[in-house]
């Protein structure tokens, strides 16, 4: 669901990707600093969500909770982190896709029940939020945010107070979501790992150890890349429909499966979302998006002197069509690295005039060649006519554009904030008419098979609703009406 009006502008007018979902994290660690271990899980996951951060740390029965606007190195400090001791951390970075972006609904949430304090973690989004809401009000239970993810908090808590046990209580309460949801959940009986039944969001977990010390610990995070920076070593993923119990001392995780249905990961997550230095079916994503580079090149060919991407998402593409291509391959673009998500936006007259706070072309490697620009994806269409007018004003005398993955024409429900559908370019207009627009020689989409195929499994376990509108998991009429106006218009 969209997030409330008062939510402001959640959109960064000089990014035209879709925003990402948020990143997960937890820490069973009674030997070392989980809040330091959450910390830097945090910061490599801050790709995932830049508007909150929060970690919450339990000692014993009791549990200390910090949580803010902002990114993780502004959140914490060391003062901050000292004041947090213990042996289990929980920790978030959120991108708001259900509720507003306030502080009230920073993660992870907390709450107390008959079993003692709980933390959780959750990315993704629910698509029965409206009815389990109005469940909640009718059974007299309050909520302090407007997100979907304490719904999910409170459905616990409520289980365990009716007398559940922990596994019980996680298992009931996941059993009335419907949607995607990745938890990492913290109790005084250890640490939880929870996925969805299709396994929309991805999870980890791996194993920290340090033989000659004798400490050791489990680690939970949304990528391998959270596991990578603190020296953890992957042990699996958290299967679809699976909840893994880390309990202190034990040398092995508890798993159960406690639902099955068709594996259905985010395909987004390999081609844009998750960090290419993160691991998914073996590899790193790095070569997974160079591939799709290469089938791009074999599926539309063009000829030309350069082949460029766009930063950072659209290189590994760009690589691999010109490794296929044997079109040079040059840095034409060059990203300031240090805007992000809290650099004060612009007023309109300065935002008019191009894109070029983020990405400014290198004229000397541009003037008079023909230029074939990858990236991986188009969504409203904005930055990318920005950027082909920048590549023409620094001199290119062609410029084709190729993107590595399908048209965007459906809005995803699932954790990621995309526009409404009659926003979304491919939704309304066909492929000349996206030329025309974005003022290109030529453009060309990578196929939805050639995108399939890229990733080497055979049973394709992926959600490719935003490219095709087959979405996995049933949506409520009023969910989908929020987002599917081009629908909505034609049943009028």
């Amino acid at each position: 669901m969209d997030a409330s009006p008062d939510a402001g502008p959640r959109v960064d007018p000089t990014d035209d990707h879709p925003q990402e979902a948020c990143g997960v994290y937890g820490v069973l660690a009674p030997d070392l600093d989980v809040a330091n271990l959450t910390y830097f899980g945090l910061y490599a996951l801050q790709h995932r969500g830049q508007e909150s951060a929060g970690i919450a740390v339990f000692q014993g029965e009791q549990v200390r909770l910090h949580k803010e606007m902002g990114l993780v190195s502004q959140v914490f400090d060391h003062g901050i982190l000292a004041r947090l001791p213990g042996s289990l951390a929980i920790g978030h970075t959120r991108y708001s896709t259900t509720g507003s972006s306030q502080v009230c609904n920073a993660q992870p949430v907390v709450l107390m029940t008959r079993l003692g304090p709980m933390a959780m973690a959750h990315n993704g989004n629910l698509v029965n939020t409206t009815a389990l809401s109005r469940a909640m009000v009718e059974r007299g239970m309050e909520s302090v945010s407007s997100t979907d993810s304490e719904l999910i908090a409170l459905l616990i808590q409520e289980a365990v107070n009716s007398g559940a046990d922990w596994c019980e209580a996680l298992i009931r309460a996941a059993s009335c979501c419907r949607g995607a949801y990745s938890l990492s959940i913290g109790t005084p009986a250890g640490l939880f790992a929870l996925r969805d039944p299709h396994g929309i969001r991805p999870l980890v977990f791996g194993r920290l150890a340090d033989m000659e010390q004798e400490q050791d610990g489990w680690i939970v995070s949304s990528e391998t890349c959270g596991l990578d920076i603190v020296g953890a070593r992957f042990h699996d993923a958290v299967a679809p429909g699976e909840l893994i119990w880390f309990r202190p001392g034990a040398t092995e995780p508890d798993r159960r499966r406690w639902c099955k249905a068709t594996p259905r990961l985010c395909v987004f997550e390999m081609i844009y979302f998750a960090r290419p230095d993160s691991t998914f079916f073996d590899e790193s994503l790095y070569s997974y998006r160079r591939r799709l580079g290469k089938l791009l090149a074999e599926e539309s060919p063009v000829e030309a002197d350069l082949v460029i991407g766009v930063p950072d998402s659209g290189i590994p593409a760009a690589i691999g069509f010109s490794d296929s291509s044997g079109v040079p391959y040059a840095e034409g673009l060059v990203k300031n690295r240090y805007v992000g998500r809290t650099f004060i936006q612009p007023g309109q007259g300065v935002r008019e005039a191009g894109i070029r706070l983020k990405l400014n072309p290198l004229p000397d490697v541009l003037a008079n060649r023909r230029i074939v620009v990858v990236d991986d994806s188009i969504v409203r269409g904005s930055t990318s006519r920005k950027i082909v007018k920048a590549l023409r004003e620094a001199g290119a005398c062609q410029v084709h554009m190729r993107i590595s993955s399908p048209p965007v024409t459906h809005p995803c429900y699932y954790g990621i904030d995309t526009d409404t559908q009659d926003q979304l370019v491919a939704a309304s207009l066909s492929l000349e008419e996206i030329r025309q627009h974005l003022g290109v020689d030529s453009l060309a989409y990578l196929s939805r098979e050639g995108m399939l195929r890229a990733t080497r499994q055979q049973e394709h376990p992926f959600c490719t609703a935003c490219f095709d509108g087959q979405y996995p998991i049933p949506l409520d009429e009023e969910t989908g009406a929020s987002k599917l106006m081009l629908e909505s218009m034609e049943s009028d």
